[in-house]
């Protein structure tokens, strides 16, 4: 095969915008220092988004057999509503709920950190309205006279979020298509999947990428 063919994968979203290159860089360049004291244990590096999961499935690869119907049950119903906290060691820390992720959700997620953590901790965030909410804002000098800081990721930069790939194996990979039969069956294979991250499933996740393409 020609070096020039295509060849058959995923497609996959990209913002529709790009970041300020300064901006950028920046960002960049903190985020790379922030993760080299992370591999010198010196400060605990963790990354938070949120994401949902619900009765109509993202829809994965999978093997089918001539003659055999293979399909994802897909049905209008709850959403699951999770936020983690994700370390490259796969440390995890997460809530869902069938309520609205909001400010105060967030929050409340960290305040809890706050109170936990046992070294310098810093929360990588994207740009979220929720998670730069005023309150939130308004208890960062808190938070930080614990020991537990945020850093903001550069807008349009979900690339350099690895939390994405949490959500992304677990919508792709973990979740089966069985467990999508009834919102209390998909619920709870949702729960009992992030409960095992780093025990039963683990991440390998490769070096961070700056790139913008």
């Amino acid at each position: 095969m020609s070096k020039n063919a295509g060849r058959y994968k995923r497609i996959r979203k990209r913002p529709g915008q790009q970041p300020c290159a300064e901006t950028y860089a920046y960002k960049c360049e903190a985020l790379a220092e922030l993760e080299r004291l992370s591999t010198l244990t010196l400060i605990d590096l963790y990354y938070g988004d949120e994401s949902r999961v619900c009765l109509e499935p993202c829809v994965p690869y999978g093997w089918q057999f001539k003659d055999e119907d293979v399909f994802m049950p897909s049905a209008k119903g709850k959403s699951l509503n999770c936020f983690g906290l994700l370390s490259r060691d796969n440390r995890l820390h997460f809530r869902t709920t069938t309520a609205s992720v909001n400010s105060d959700f967030v929050l409340e997620q960290l305040e809890h950190l706050a109170f936990s953590i046992t070294k310098l901790t810093v929360i990588v965030l994207d740009n979220a309205p929720v998670q730069r909410a005023k309150k939130i804002q308004a208890r960062r000098k808190v938070w930080e006279a614990r020991g537990l800081f945020l850093f903001y990721l550069p807008p349009y930069s979900p690339h350099l979020n690895i939390i994405e790939t949490l959500w992304r194996k677990l919508k792709y990979e973990w979740l089966r298509p069985e467990d999508y039969a009834s919102e209390q069956h998909l619920f709870y294979a949702t729960s009992l999947a992030l409960a095992s991250v780093g025990n039963a499933l683990i991440i390998n996740f490769s070096d961070l990428s700056f790139g913008l393409t």
